[in-house]
């Protein structure tokens, strides 16, 4: 299995930081090898989400790659610095979490801007069903030409095609159904 580590603060600048890592790769490879798969089922305890677990489990590791290299070499006690800095993760998970659900709480409780009253429900609902009306009135071809454009968002020409008719009748269907559609605003 060969994990890639994407991690904006592991862009090293110096040649002396890459023979660092160099160096103590073998360690941390090791550290990787014998406690990825212990710290993984711990995450994945605390979190109940393995996808989750595997982003802390990475983070976690990530921050052992960023540590100061006289750090990691003093580390005699591997699975307590791991848990350390995954515990430390989690109360930021948490945080980030309790932020995400306080925003969508205040979200929900602001009123919605396109939210329509009672009244204008009423006023679109009535200008719906004398549009409804206004087309039932129609003759069918004037009615599928009239749909077909507005609806469906047609060209006359792919209209005229369905229809079986010229492109000129659609545009004569098309005067009739807007005179039908003046005749409600006024």
């Amino acid at each position: 299995m060969r994990i890639i580590i994407n991690w904006p603060r592991l862009a090293l600048c110096a040649s002396e930081s890459l023979v660092n890592i160099a160096q103590s790769s073998e360690s941390i490879a090791g550290i990787y090898s014998h406690h990825h798969g212990w710290l993984m089922r711990w995450l994945r305890a605390k979190l109940q989400c393995a996808d989750h677990a595997a982003d802390l489990a990475q983070d976690t590791f990530v921050r052992l790659l960023t540590a100061p290299p006289e750090g990691r070499q003093t580390l005699h006690e591997p699975r307590a610095y791991l848990t350390t800095v995954a515990q430390r993760l989690l109360i930021d998970h948490y945080r980030r979490l309790s932020l995400e659900q306080a925003w969508l709480e205040t979200l929900a409780q602001q009123p919605d801007l396109l939210m329509q009253s009672p009244e204008e429900r009423l006023l679109v609902r009535e200008a719906l069903q004398r549009i409804d009306a206004m087309l039932d009135g129609l003759p069918p071809p004037v009615r599928s030409a009239f749909l077909l454009a507005h609806v469906d968002g047609l060209a006359y020409g792919e209209i005229a095609r369905r229809l079986a008719v010229s492109e000129r009748s659609i545009k004569r269907y098309m005067v009739q159904a807007f005179e039908r559609c003046i005749l409600l605003i006024l």
